[in-house]
């Protein structure tokens, strides 16, 4: 299963969970209209890989209160420090992004619900509804959360080196919390029936603050300027992430084969420019005029076909291989945990798959377009992870700042009737990307869907799942009618 979302105006945020098996692969497909004149004479594809595709994997665990029990048979000294910090920052970590997630939607929802009642003169019973089931949901949200932060602080570590692993944790997810309640509140709508929720919100937000002060996790300069809060408290999210993130090395791959076919090449060229001047001067002779006018021509082709030659046959030999490998370690034991290929190109329409051309539902409007294709393969060894953790969660964050920049700029306007009077009202032009992403290995069954995702130069405007499994549904239909008529065909 994989999410897409919108992490912040430029960026999309992919996250996977890879389960225990040893193999997996993941294809992400960008479409991106025509009218941008995307091409590799304006960015190269190695330039977009490296900077805008970001990965980073971190341990995962089904047993969401696994991390809490080995914190605590380490607080009891039956665990080393290192088992610890690492157990309880995965448990912080878990907690902090299924927090976030939460947040996004009942902030989405919160949203919904506000532009349909102001669209709802009277509001009607779907909308009734929709505001029912946001606040159920909030009201779950802060009784999971309670509960979560009250396991937390159930023990802890009388020992002193293990307490400042606890404060820090302890420090950074109480403000955390506080942050996530106070955006709902923020953009919670107005209405009788979110009254109370908002109260609640509220006393949380308070008693989080007062717990801060009472176990003196901050000073007081530090609390009374945001801005030095927000920087302590990003230190601590990095704190709580290094423990848990797998150790990355990069290597790009081809160095060798490289410089094989720039030798290659240039041996190819200078053999033909040899021949070139002995039989030029088999028929000319003497060192005449003539003579080096037909040397400074044959070096002159020398200049244009060795590197002609020399990129067609490095695409010939790259064509379909991986550009780039990374090894993951093990962040406190330096192990090696799993390798990953990778690949990434710009394609047209008529080279994809039929499944993804499928999925894409290609129409004539989108002729143009280009398509921005990452692949990677990864072969992990559940068996050297950490004990107890065989599950990995994978992040690829997709910046398209780069693509905004070949946006026109400006804004235009638009007249329509309102209460019977013409307006004119100033909008944005908006592009629509389409992203379809592939992943085996993961799931039982290879996962497939597709994502709007609508941008302006100014960032991007909204991400939305329209489709998903199409391409296996229908063939479970299929499969079906041609049973169904080779039964009535029998009978």
């Amino acid at each position: 299963m994989i999410n897409v979302e919108r992490k912040n105006s430029f960026q999309l945020r992919l996250t996977r969970r890879l389960k225990e098996e040893t193999s997996h692969n993941l294809d992400v497909y960008l479409f991106i209209p025509g009218e941008l004149g995307l091409s590799t004479q304006l960015i190269s594809e190695e330039a977009f890989y490296h900077s805008a595709i970001n990965v980073s994997r971190t341990y995962y665990s089904d047993e969401y209160l696994l991390p809490l029990v080995h914190s605590r048979l380490a607080s009891r000294n039956r665990l080393g420090s290192d088992s610890y910090r690492l157990s309880l920052s995965l448990y912080a970590y878990q907690y902090v992004v299924a927090m976030e997630r939460t947040t996004q939607m009942m902030l989405v929802s919160a949203n919904k619900l506000r532009h349909a009642r102001q669209e709802e003169r009277e509001e009607n019973s779907e909308v009734h509804e929709s505001a029912n089931a946001l606040r159920d949901q909030l009201n779950e949200m802060i009784d999971l959360s309670d509960g979560i932060l009250k396991r937390l602080r159930r023990n802890q570590p009388s020992d002193e080196s293990l307490y400042k692993y606890f404060a820090n944790i302890d420090n950074y997810l109480s403000w955390f919390t506080e942050q996530q309640l106070l955006a709902l509140v923020a953009h919670m709508p107005r209405g009788g029936e979110f009254t109370e929720s908002r109260r609640r919100f509220i006393s949380v937000c308070h008693r989080e603050d007062e717990y801060r002060r009472e176990q003196e996790y901050n000073a007081e300069r530090v609390m009374a300027d945001p801005t030095r809060m927000s920087n302590k408290m990003r230190l601590l999210r990095r704190l709580i992430e290094h423990p848990i993130t797998l150790k990355q090395q990069a290597l790009e791959l081809g160095g060798g084969e490289q410089k094989a076919v720039k030798a290659l090449a240039t041996a190819v060229v200078m053999a033909c420019v040899t021949l070139g001047v002995l039989r030029v001067r088999e028929v000319v002779g003497d060192i005449t005029a003539l003579f080096v006018l037909a040397m400074a021509l044959l070096y002159a082709m020398r200049e244009v076909f060795k590197d002609d030659l020399r990129n067609t046959l490095w695409r010939l030999l790259r064509k379909g291989r991986p550009k780039w490998r990374r090894q993951y370690l093990d962040p406190t034991r330096n192990a090696l945990v799993g390798r990953q290929l990778e690949w990434f190109d710009y394609k047209r329409f008529a080279s994809l798959s039929d499944d993804i051309q499928q999925m894409r539902r290609r129409t004539v409007a989108q002729r143009e377009e280009m398509v921005l294709h990452y692949r990677s393969s990864s072969r992990m060894s559940p068996t050297r992870f950490l004990s107890g953790y065989e599950h990995t969660r994978e992040t690829l964050n997709l910046d398209i700042s780069m693509l905004t920049r070949l946006m026109n700029k400006g804004k235009h306007h638009i007249y329509r009737l309102k209460d019977g009077q013409a307006v004119r009202e100033s909008v944005e032009r908006r592009h629509l990307f389409n992203l379809v992403v592939r992943e085996t290995g993961s799931e039982d069954s290879p996962y497939l869907a597709r994502w709007k995702v609508v941008v302006s130069r100014s960032g991007i405007v909204d991400v939305e799942k329209v489709e998903e499994n199409t391409v296996i549904k229908n063939e479970v239909i299929k499969n079906e009618v041609i049973k169904n008529e080779v039964m009535k065909g029998s009978n």
